[in-house]
């Protein structure tokens, strides 16, 4: 199953736990690098999934579908209009696995 271009509208950014300098005392320090700016599908969770959800004890607030991109990992987080988002995990496509990738996350986390 084809995903069409158009369900992917939202631009989102990923970014990855690593060092960052600070511009003041040129340390390295823990902090988020941009990984990469995709296209995506946003999708909050209905109110029966949300439901279900939290009786199995789960932060899940929506999903989020890419194309597929290697290197995509739960330890990275998403940006969306001022939103973090949490990767809770990663679900390839059925078919072949290599054309897109559902992401399941929480939302309102600040550190990813």
């Amino acid at each position: 199953m084809a995903i069409k271009a158009g369900k992917l509208r939202h631009r989102v950014k990923f970014q990855a736990p690593g060092l960052v300098q600070d511009p003041v005392t040129g340390e390295m320090l823990p902090g988020w690098t941009d990984f990469a700016s995709v296209w995506a599908s946003i999708e909050p969770l209905s109110a029966r999934e949300f439901i279900a959800a939290q009786a199995n004890q789960s932060e899940i607030t929506a999903r989020i579908v890419i194309r597929y991109r290697p290197g995509i990992l739960p330890t990275m987080r998403i940006l969306h209009r001022g939103k973090v988002y949490a990767i809770r995990g990663a679900l390839p496509d059925a078919d072949s696995g290599l054309e897109y990738i559902t992401l399941p996350v929480s939302e309102g986390v600040s550190d990813g």
